[in-house]
């Protein structure tokens, strides 16, 4: 009998809702987004992003289940993110969530935001084995993360500060270009020269972890220079000199790792993996070693609800059903999924 999973997703400043079919059938997948309502104040505003969402989550659901052919009565659970995010955003998808949850006498499915992101792999790629490594990038988390099943994820390394999408937004923000940084930055590195600044790479020996922060002051060290020296800043060479340093040490440590550990499959995720010169470069260093690679598709790699609902529905299958009074969590590791 096929499992179908409708899934939501209120973690930050996009309302998602998605139907999946046994795990990798996408029926549909929705996002109203935000960016227009954030872009004015350079970053995302918690209240006005629980509002939106608000506005959005019942129209948005019914426009799901009518994409995907199906009705309230062909669901076998309700899937939805209930952390990491922001409290008031998650507030929303898990309120509603349970609100259907209850009405329609179905299993609600709790599921880890940053766990979906890696799952993503999965649904694009089911026959991906596993274990595999994933390099999880985004604008509030960067990780390193070895995969051995859809409740197993073991953190091997991670930010001690910026994530490398915040530290995007914040060089954008340096450089006058505009927000999201990502997309823009991304860009503008296409035509830019990637030697014309030297930005440093914090590659903190011994360790699988992350700094840009520093990368990010070095940035504004720069501009400041720049000023007072009466010189323009070329926005394309910044954007890509910057994007260089980020991707170098991004891919590095990706492969530093998957060969310490003997991992040969090695995967992306997150709203930077949609970073072109990201995927490319660690395509480039994979197949060189004859590794398998999984890159999702652009709209798996954003927020989505097709990976919430994706992940809901292997979890549905091992009978983990979280209670009605499940809490939005606003913080919380991966590994703590580790053996649940």
């Amino acid at each position: 009998m096929s499992v179908i999973v409708l899934g939501i997703e209120t973690s930050c400043d996009e309302t998602a809702c998605a139907v999946v079919k046994d795990g990798t059938q996408v029926l549909s997948n929705l996002i109203s987004s935000q960016i227009d309502l954030h872009r004015r104040y350079g970053g995302v505003v918690p209240e006005v992003a629980s509002r939106a969402h608000m506005e959005a989550i019942g129209p948005l659901l019914d426009a799901a289940l009518t994409q995907a052919g199906v009705g309230w009565d062909d669901l076998s659970a309700i899937a939805t993110t209930f952390g990491p995010g922001l409290q008031g955003a998650l507030l929303v998808g898990l309120t509603s969530a349970k609100a259907i949850a209850w009405a329609r006498g179905i299993p609600l499915v709790g599921v880890h935001h940053l766990a979906a992101h890696i799952w993503a792999n999965k649904i694009a790629n089911p026959d991906l084995p596993m274990p595999f490594l994933c390099l999880l990038v985004s604008g509030g988390h960067t990780s390193l993360v070895l995969v051995r099943g859809p409740e197993d994820f073991q953190t091997l390394g991670e930010t001690l500060d910026d994530a490398a999408g915040e530290a995007y937004d914040k060089t954008a923000r340096l450089l006058e270009l505009g927000y999201p940084g990502g997309p823009i930055i991304d860009k503008l590195a296409e035509t830019g020269n990637p030697k014309a600044y030297d930005f440093p790479r914090s590659w903190l020996p011994g360790t699988y972890d992350f700094s840009f922060s520093g990368l990010k002051t070095a940035v504004l060290r720069m501009v400041e220079r720049s000023r007072q020296a009466g010189i323009a800043v070329k926005p394309e060479d910044a954007a890509a000199a910057f994007q260089r340093a980020v991707t170098d040490v991004l891919v590095g440590k990706t492969i530093k790792a998957a060969e310490d550990h003997g991992i040969k499959t090695v995967a992306l995720a997150g709203g930077v993996a949609a970073n072109r010169e990201l995927r490319e470069r660690l395509s480039l260093e994979a197949s060189k070693r004859g590794w398998n690679v999984s890159i999702p598709p652009l709209d798996l790699t954003t927020d989505n609800a097709a990976m919430i609902a994706g992940l809901g529905c292997e979890l549905y299958q091992l009978k983990r059903f979280a209670p009605l009074g499940l809490a939005a969590v606003s913080r919380m590791p991966l590994d703590v999924l580790k053996g649940a």
